[in-house]
């Protein structure tokens, strides 16, 4: 990609070992490298908990981090405050979904709204110079010589693969994007931060979207009854935030295992069931947003992943209208839970995803 003028590569660099090492092959390979981290955390007290997550009190750590790697580096590295923007987008949408009775995908409207859209409009203003941004996003980005549209694919190591998180991102989004990493293994990179000595090189990855207790967020959900599908009252819920379809422990219920079927928002019911109730052979997904192809006006054969932690399933995309998609399952797929996205593959390639509505 080199031309004639060095190319300027912004890198969102999170203090973390993969944004680190994606500076650094950046650096290696010649480029014009600037960081940018962004600041989330708008402070408070909060209950800490055991892990380390992206958005908690932990940022200015992180962020010391970042500039510490910059600096062995050789590059600038930035910080822009995007705390209220990230509140507006991100944290008012994570409450409201789970008071509704869903469970979001905070992480997926993190990347398109604000990691890839926000902070890159904010560094523009701020008279930052790039071509393109990097970040450390273990996914690759080709552009189909055909059709000339921007193709987002899975990355080589399939244990760390992010694809399933970036499926929101738009053509304009895609069309400047760089990801170093997609091409190595969580190992590799590790190993190359040790050869370079970064102070990253042993740093545990953020597990979590909040780094802390998030029920502290959530104000005032109130208890109410947990059912059986039948309607028999087996005991009562701590408030709507606290679960989730597919969730077993935390029930405190006699006479288990039962697992979540169902949430009820309007009469703030959980409903439970026994693990066989989990399975559904189709839902309904709204709020679409395709990457590899136009819209469809016809049935398709993919694959589907449901959260990021399953494997894929068979599955018919039907058309239902202009932003809606029935997906009719080979097997019956457990654990579908109404707010989480659901992202389509071919191979390799991410075809678009969707918010799973029913």
């Amino acid at each position: 990609m080199m031309g004639k003028r060095q190319e300027k590569i912004l890198v969102g660099m999170s203090g973390g070992l993969d944004s680190s090492v994606a500076a650094a092959l950046l650096v290696q390979k010649g480029y014009h490298v600037t960081g940018v981290t962004m600041k989330t955390w708008a402070g408070g007290d909060v209950p800490i908990g055991p892990g380390h997550g992206c958005y908690g009190p932990g940022e200015e750590e992180d962020i010391e981090d970042a500039r510490k790697v910059a600096k062995k580096l050789g590059i600038d590295c930035c910080v822009i405050d995007l705390s209220a923007e990230f509140k507006n987008e991100v944290l008012d949408y994570f409450c409201r979904e789970y008071k509704c009775g869903r469970t979001p995908s905070p992480c997926l409207v993190c990347n398109s709204r604000i990691k890839f859209g926000r902070l890159l409009a904010a560094a523009a203003e701020s008279g930052i110079e790039f071509d393109y941004f990097a970040t450390g996003h273990y996914a690759r980005c080709e552009r189909d010589p055909h059709s000339g549209r921007y193709l987002l694919k899975k990355g080589k190591d399939l244990r760390k693969d992010q694809s399933y998180f970036l499926a929101f991102l738009k053509q304009e989004q895609l069309a400047r994007i760089m990801f170093p990493l997609g091409g190595h293994t969580k190992r590799e990179a590790r190993s190359i931060a040790s050869e370079l000595d970064l102070e990253v090189r042993d740093k545990p990855e953020s597990q979590d979207f909040i780094g802390f207790d998030y029920h502290a967020i959530l104000e005032d959900m109130p208890s109410g009854p947990i059912t059986d599908a039948g309607g028999k009252r087996l005991g009562n819920h701590r408030g709507l935030g606290l679960y989730t379809v597919g969730q077993r422990k935390g029930l405190d219920l006699s006479g288990g295992p039962y697992y979540v079927t169902r949430i009820d928002a309007e009469t703030n019911t959980v409903i439970v069931g026994r693990k066989e109730d989990l399975l559904r052979s189709s839902l309904v997904a709204s709020r679409l947003n395709w990457i590899a192809i136009e819209r469809p006006s016809e049935s398709m054969k993919l694959t589907a992943r449901i959260r990021y932690q399953h494997a894929g399933a068979e599955a018919e995309i039907v058309p239902l209208d202009r932003d809606r998609v029935k997906v009719r399952f080979t097997s019956p797929q457990s654990a579908i839970a109404p707010g989480q996205a659901i992202v389509f593959y071919d191979g390799s390639t991410v075809i678009g995803g969707g918010i799973i509505e029913s």
